[in-house]
């Protein structure tokens, strides 16, 4: 087991025994199967991307609540050291800088997409906003039917109750920090 899936291992459990729900009561609320949480519970499997979002969307908790570790009040945090999660054959990648804080109501993290890769991300609970900044290529967000343009430079705030993607249509490596903002 890797680090990164003894963290979600562990954060999983705790979440759902401090709800005081069964394997069963997750199923149904994220619609990941029960022996799929099992496995990624006692560590044996390392979930994509898409799964922890249902699990988190359907747990009512952060993405990287799943994901957070010990906090210290001080921390270098080096990409190098980060566990990114991966979606779209390893052409996304996600790196959890700082995990959500229920003091905070927030999480920060990086994502890379390759030429021409995409992220589909399912709709978040009322409440939630994205906030994001482009620091290299050129990324189409598409929110319902509407299209953006975000270059490098740009930076867009949306609510993230409704569907969206993003997609880099640049080339080269599009890189963006995305901030999520728990309202609630």
């Amino acid at each position: 087991m890797d680090a990164l899936s003894g963290i979600i291992a562990s954060n999983l459990r705790k979440i759902r025994r401090d709800k005081k729900l069964s394997l069963d009561n997750v199923a149904d609320m994220t619609g990941v199967s029960k022996s799929m949480l099992g496995q990624i519970e006692r560590g044996e499997s390392s979930p994509t991307v898409a799964t922890l979002s249902k699990i988190a969307s359907g747990l009512h908790t952060s993405l990287t609540g799943l994901l957070e570790d010990d906090e210290r009040p001080m921390k270098i945090i080096n990409k190098e050291d980060l566990s990114p999660l991966f979606s779209n054959h390893g052409h996304f990648r996600l790196y959890p800088f700082f995990p959500y804080d229920d003091n905070k109501r927030f999480e920060i993290f990086v994502v890379e997409l390759d030429t021409g890769s995409l992220s589909e991300s399912l709709p978040r609970e009322d409440g939630v906003e994205t906030y994001m900044m482009v620091f290299s290529g050129s990324i189409q967000l598409k929110i319902m039917d509407k299209k953006f343009l975000l270059q490098e430079g740009c930076a867009m705030r949306f609510d993230a109750n409704q569907p969206h993607m993003y997609k880099n249509i640049g080339e080269g490596t599009a890189k963006i920090c995305q901030l999520m903002y728990y309202k609630k």
